[in-house]
């Protein structure tokens, strides 16, 4: 199907990547079909990695950051007694001699100090920019660098599966947790090493991977049956629904007074009387909103 106006397009995909693929490959796979329109995801997953990538499309790509800041559930295999430069397999892994093998019970005994706000370390090869540069843009010319540590939060942590040297994880965690780290500080605190073997992100948010579509799977006569209006970018986000006036006050730049119940600071997800969505605000004390995103009116969307 041609595209005649790649400009009205707007929408969100909720795709499965699978392994072996990097997010930007991804997007490409997207990208052959959906030419001349913008495409951005929301939340890298490392090609050894499979599970939900969000992508948005066209004007929704500025609802990038309200998804990236949900919170992530994962499913992790670990190999205990092992290391890596990269905390993965996919760097060189080496054995430990007589490395300890931990209980069930000794694992389950360190959790909770993995759980709630925590220190973390990012790997040595991690996108987290040190004097300028990527962590692995350091470490892949010979000069690795740590990276400073910096609060996370995990919700919950628990044991699905440990076969020695095998541990699996369930992990629900805030958004810029590196499930590489965990088990890496896990197995230090037992003890030994851990390279991570196999991941899977279950869900973002309330974007699931039941419910998610293989990118190889899409192509010109499909994709539309998959683009997901934009407003399921911000559904978690209170909503208010404006009066036509005071949607084009917003639209303009403007910030409208509105006299319902949303508290100062507070980030809001705005609609039309017809209920598209206008974009995302923020209440001001004297309760007016103002625009954070505005997205264009009409919205073409499945």
């Amino acid at each position: 199907m041609r595209i005649k106006n790649s400009e009205s397009i707007c929408g969100v995909f909720c795709l499965n990547k699978p392994a072996g693929m990097t997010s930007r490959d991804a997007v490409n796979l997207l990208q052959r079909f959906l030419k001349r329109v913008r495409l951005g995801h929301a939340g890298t997953l490392d090609p050894l990695a499979t599970g939900v990538l969000v992508v948005c499309v066209g004007s929704a790509t500025r609802l990038v950051p309200f998804v990236q800041g949900l919170s992530k559930l994962y499913r992790a295999t670990f190999l205990l007694g092992r290391s890596s430069p990269t905390d993965d397999i996919d760097g060189e892994v080496t054995e430990l001699a007589s490395a300890p093998i931990p209980s069930r019970q000794q694992v389950e005994s360190v959790l909770p100090e993995f759980i709630g706000t925590i220190c973390q370390r990012p790997p040595i090869y991690s996108a987290v920019k040190i004097e300028g540069r990527r962590g692995y843009e350091w470490a892949r010319q010979g000069e690795p660098r740590e990276a400073e540590p910096r609060p996370v939060t995990v919700y919950e942590l628990k044991i699905l599966r440990y076969e020695y040297p095998e541990l699996e994880l369930e992990i629900h965690c805030g958004s810029g947790t590196y499930v590489r780290s965990i088990g890496r500080d896990l197995a230090q605190r037992l003890g030994t090493a851990a390279v991570m073997s196999q991941l899977t992100r279950l869900a973002i948010g309330h974007f699931v991977v039941d419910q998610s579509v293989d990118p190889r799977e899409l192509g010109p006569h499909n994709w539309q049956s998959f683009l997901l209006p934009p407003a399921v970018a911000v559904q978690h986000l209170p909503q208010v629904r404006l009066s036509d006036d005071k949607a084009e006050q917003l639209l303009r730049g403007q910030w409208p007074v509105y006299d319902g119940n949303l508290l100062s600071g507070e980030i809001a997800a705005s609609f039309d009387q017809a209920g598209h969505l206008l974009g995302v605000v923020e209440c001001q004390p004297d309760n007016r909103l103002k625009p954070v995103v505005n997205l264009p009116r009409p919205l073409t969307t499945p």
